[in-house]
């Protein structure tokens, strides 16, 4: 058998030459769309995590603030409205904190749920288009 030249034309090339070039290029194309799908997962999961310690190193500090804040609003409703009932400024406060902390919550939710689980959408879409050229009658679907 005659060595391989890669720039001989297609047209002189072997079958055999020919069916080798398509599963080497297929193999690389396969290995190149998994490579692309962690690379996307890897993307999403990252920019996850960074979100999510952010968002609890905000929460850790507002939460020491708060404490702080509670208190001094509670002594501060007692003082102007409620001096002989110092549990009514602490009541008010919780109510208030607890609407907070609901608004929160539902922002965190929608932030999570916009995001998305890290699917590598842009990996399945090419591996998609990929297996319907490489598949006969695929297209017609």
């Amino acid at each position: 058998m005659a060595p391989r030249d890669p720039n001989r034309p297609d047209s002189e090339k072997t079958v055999g030459e020919l069916v080798y070039e398509v599963t080497e290029q297929t193999s690389n194309l396969i290995r190149e769309e998994i490579e692309l799908a962690k690379t996307e997962v890897s993307e999403k999961v990252t920019t996850l995590a960074r979100g999510s310690a952010v968002g609890v190193a905000a929460g850790i500090f507002a939460f020491l603030a708060l404490i702080l804040l509670m208190h001094a609003f509670a002594l501060g409703l007692n003082s102007l409205f409620f001096e002989d009932e110092p549990w009514a400024g602490y009541l008010i406060e919780a109510v208030l904190f607890l609407l907070v902390a609901a608004g929160a919550g539902f922002f965190a939710y929608r932030s999570f749920e916009t995001t998305g689980a890290p699917v590598p959408s842009e990996a399945i879409e090419q591996a998609q288009k990929a297996r319907a050229v490489l598949t006969p009658g695929e297209e017609e679907r």
